[in-house]
């Protein structure tokens, strides 16, 4: 396991001092920003051509790229959805004498990059250095959270010696590609270039699939030292080129400012895009770019208020937590309820900005907690929205009940690796596992007794018939499934997904007598059926070895040459990159959490000693090369009094891209496992647990900490929780509440 540190450690930013050329795609995408409808690398605004990573995206915007495999089997995916990279708004190119501003290719120095997360700001400063001149340049950015549509850039240039000719071409440019293109294709088309608007508009290339194509307008308009100016403006297909000229002698300053307006099809249709971006222009362009920011920071206030988490005693724990929050609110914060949480978010192609079950079962714990409740019940609305979806990937699996995709934009599988799209079926409890725990934290039972309902049922008829009985042990068993360690594909009765569709067919039939009579009617589930889903969960197989104490991950795991990941060589890992995948298949070695997940999840059901046993026999193999894994471990890790373990688990979840860990974070952040630092602290150090009508806390102060707080939004409450020598809990707002500290009942008021 090894650090790769790139940036300096502070409590509210991610900074350096260093343009490390050799890790310039990981810098991008440690400087990643966005606010939940757009967001963007951290690329340069003037252009590097040196090695680098574009990437601008934009919330909800797909394209569905032909599944390319060299075989077809029924049932496989038509298409892999991907999140394309969208055109171009921050380009702002710069010559200075004639010579374009590259810091690839240019001399500079007192280089100066930082990424503000109590504002989501990115800015940069250098020096231009050349003979006979000197220019100091500033770049600020962000987009905002009080007009989503519109993003903002300033530049400053100062001249610091000699005379500088400085040109700007701030342009829009739609002539990207992805470097993740099967065929190298280009996913926009150009429709129209307005110079008179300072707009252009283009549409996502025609698919055969039937997914609706996409049609987006940018519209630029710039400022110069505070005054709205015009360029000389030219267009070609695609792209908008605006221009400024100015001559600055020494000392001289210059700041120019790109405002930006982005529309899509999603919200506002292609004629009507025009006129909508004029009047949002005709909004923003009045406010200086203060009052812009000063309106932003207001959103980002109101956030921190709810979720912060303070750390003293280690600052790069606090850095860590306050890193991971801030990217997951730049991503998601449950505006949109067509939109869920990708796992690279607005950082990066791969994993194609898609849905995946990350988000249940690692961010709804956490957003529960730190966010207004509507915010989580969007995510759930998300799932029962695309629940036809899912029975249509039953069906093509020939398959009763509904399906969920592993990976989607729309609720139609797009994933097409076998092994994941037909056999990580768990996913389907992990939905269902996060309406249970939005009920029991909440107390709001109006989604799991509607809509949640009948997510609830869809699953469980998967579940019946996706089961087969063995007459022999007159027992229940599901074959050919891959469980959440990916490292093991296609094996018999993987321990979790058992427990887990068992308990989802047992929440199921607890929930129905109580559910909307109207619901319950039109899901028309029989007694039969009832009894049917009865009788699962109570001959369900699960593997089991009495001798050593632990649930079997599946039936012939225990067949494997078991031994610790301690044993790899440090130049083998990850595994991922440097082993055939045979060779991870035939190894005992697992890549995140799997038996624990399900103990992590059904934590009340088992013993401290089925804890601890499972918990010693399995993660001394875990090579944690999943970024879901180190929280799980962390949190379980304190529970047992681990804390050692838990610590070091923490700091690998809370700092997993920003020392990039995996050696992978240069593709784009790992957004939805960034709730794990918090996971690991308040579920982990803290002891946080609730169960229906209880909270309750069995806090520690981790090695090297001095002290930790953090609020909880629980049933309308605002709760301060402040763990050091002693633990404090202060009722900020709401009703009085009893809840459990060390077994202790305390009542706050």
């Amino acid at each position: 396991m090894s650090v790769k540190r790139l940036f300096d450690i502070d409590a509210w930013l991610v900074p350096t001092h260093q343009l490390d050329t050799q890790n310039k795609r990981l810098q991008e995408s440690l400087t990643a920003i966005g606010n939940g409808y757009m967001g963007m690398r951290g690329n340069f605004e003037e252009g590097y051509s040196g090695d680098t990573l574009l990437g601008t995206y934009l919330a909800g915007v797909w394209f569905p790229d032909k599944t390319r495999v060299g075989w077809w089997k029924n049932g496989y995916p038509e298409y892999f959805g991907k999140a394309i990279n969208a055109p171009s708004f921050i380009n702002l190119g710069i010559t200075i004498n004639g010579v374009a501003l590259d810091l690839a290719k240019n001399n500079f120095r007192d280089f100066d990059l930082q990424l503000d997360l109590h504002q989501g700001k990115l800015t940069r400063r250098f020096i231009y250095v050349a003979d006979d001149v000197e220019v100091a340049f500033e770049f600020e950015r962000f987009v905002s959270n009080a007009m989503q549509q519109a993003g903002l850039i300033k530049v400053n240039a100062k001249v610091l010696k000699g005379s500088a000719e400085l040109k700007f071409d701030a342009a829009l440019d739609g002539n990207v590609t992805n470097e993740d293109a099967n065929y190298d294709e280009h996913f926009w088309i150009p429709q129209h270039e307005d110079a008179v608007q300072g707009s252009i508009q283009l549409e996502t290339k025609a698919n055969p699939f039937g997914v609706p194509q996409f049609t987006v307008l940018l519209k630029q308009a710039l400022k110069v030292n505070g005054a709205a100016v015009e360029g000389t403006r030219a267009t070609e297909p695609g792209r908008l080129d605006e221009t400024l000229s100015y001559d600055l002698a020494q000392g001289a300053s210059l700041t120019v400012e790109k405002r930006v307006i982005v529309l899509t099809s999603r919200d506002v249709e292609p004629a009507k895009q025009p006129a909508k971006a004029d009047q949002l222009m005709a909004e923003l362009l009045p406010q200086s770019f203060d009052q812009a920011l000063a309106a932003h920071e207001q959103v980002w206030a109101k956030r921190w208020a709810q979720s912060d988490v303070v750390i003293d005693g280690d600052a790069a724990a606090q850095q860590g937590i306050r890193f991971s929050i801030a990217q997951l609110f730049m991503t998601y914060y449950g505006e949109d309820t067509r939109l869920n949480i990708g796992p690279k978010g607005f950082t990066g192609e791969k994993y194609g900005g898609a849905t995946y079950w990350d988000t249940e079962a690692y961010v709804v714990p956490m957003y529960l907690a730190v966010t207004p409740p509507q915010v989580t019940r969007a995510l759930l609305q998300y799932r029962h929205d695309q629940l036809p979806g899912a029975y249509h990937n039953a069906q093509q699996q020939g398959l009763a009940g509904a399906l969920f995709p592993m990976v989607t934009f729309n609720g139609i599988e797009c994933h097409n690796e076998w092994e994941i799209t037909f056999e990580e079926l768990h996913r389907n409890s992990d939905i269902a596992f996060a309406i249970k725990q939005y009920t029991d934290y909440t107390g709001d039972e109006s989604y799991v007794n509607g809509d949640g309902i009948d997510v609830l049922v869809g699953v469980a008829r998967f579940w019946a018939d996706r089961v087969h009985f063995f007459k022999r042990h007159q027992q229940y068993m599901i074959h050919g499934v891959t469980g959440p360690n990916e490292y093991e594909n296609n094996v018999n009765n993987n321990w979790f997904t058992n427990t887990m569709a068992a308990w989802e067919l047992q929440y199921t039939l607890e929930r129905l007598p109580k559910a909307d009579v109207d619901k319950v009617q039109a899901l028309a589930v029989s007694e039969d059926e009832k009894a049917h889903w009865q009788d699962i969960v109570d001959r369900m197989y699960y593997p089991e070895d009495k001798d050593l104490g632990i649930f079997v991950q599946h039936d012939t795991f225990l067949d494997k040459d078991l031994r610790p990941a301690s044993s790899i060589l440090a130049d083998q890992r990850p595994l991922n990159q440097h082993w055939s995948w045979d060779k991870i298949l035939r190894s005992p070695f697992i890549k995140q959490a799997d038996v624990l997940q399900a103990i992590y999840f059904l934590n009340d059901r088992f013993t401290r000693e089925q804890k601890e046993a499972n918990f010693d026999f399995y993660e001394p193999m875990t090579v944690h090369e999943s970024s879901l894994s180190a929280s799980i471990h962390a949190i379980l890790a304190a529970e047992l009094g681990k804390e050692e373990k838990a610590v070091e688990l923490y700091a690998r979840t809370a700092r997993l891209d920003l020392d990039d860990y995996n050696n992978d974070t240069e593709d784009g952040l790992h957004i939805t496992s960034m709730s794990g630092g918090w996971l690991a602290i308040v579920q982990g150090f803290a002891g946080m647990r609730y169960t229906v009508g209880h909270l309750s806390f069995k806090p520690f102060v981790p090695k090297g900490w001095t002290h930790y707080s953090f609020t909880l939004n629980y049933r309308g409450r605002l709760i301060a929780v402040d763990v050091a020598d002693e633990t404090t809990l202060k009722l900020v707002s709401g009703d009085p509440i009893d809840v459990l500290v060390n077994d202790k009942t305390l009542h706050l008021s």
